[in-house]
């Protein structure tokens, strides 16, 4: 399973936490990082095919290869390329939700659960 990693680095916990919700090994998981560094004065659709296109993967393996993706923390940049990825893909990525763990000094993040964006569309349709 490939991890399309867009933020910080994920640390071994992450990578377990993420494991386990997939239901898999964690020597099951690759992890690509892509850096994202942008220019707010570019459009963010041409950010967003760019990080894509920083993957790597042809267009079979957009639509072959199981992965998830851990969005950049910029929301308009993340939506963009969620729909840039749509349309590679066909449908919705998961995605990973990081949050801070309460309490923690100093602070630190956990996965907090994996969202299947597109059983959340599918799910909303529903109430059209």
């Amino acid at each position: 399973m490939l991890i399309l990693n867009f933020t910080h680095p994920l640390t071994n916990e992450q990578l377990q936490q993420t494991a386990a919700l997939l239901g898999i090994d964690v020597d099951s998981l690759k992890v690509q990082n892509i850096s994202v560094h942008i220019d707010r004065n570019q459009a963010l659709g041409e950010v967003a095919r760019a990080l894509a296109d920083a993957v790597e993967l042809s267009p079979t393996e957009w639509q072959t290869e199981p992965f998830v993706v851990n969005p950049p923390g910029l929301a308009p940049l993340a939506l963009a390329l969620i729909a840039e990825i749509h349309g590679r893909v066909g449908h919705f990525p998961t995605i990973i939700n990081i949050r801070p763990i309460p309490n923690a000094t100093p602070v630190r993040y956990e996965v907090a659960e994996l969202v299947d964006l597109q059983r959340q569309r599918d799910q909303a349709r529903k109430q059209r």
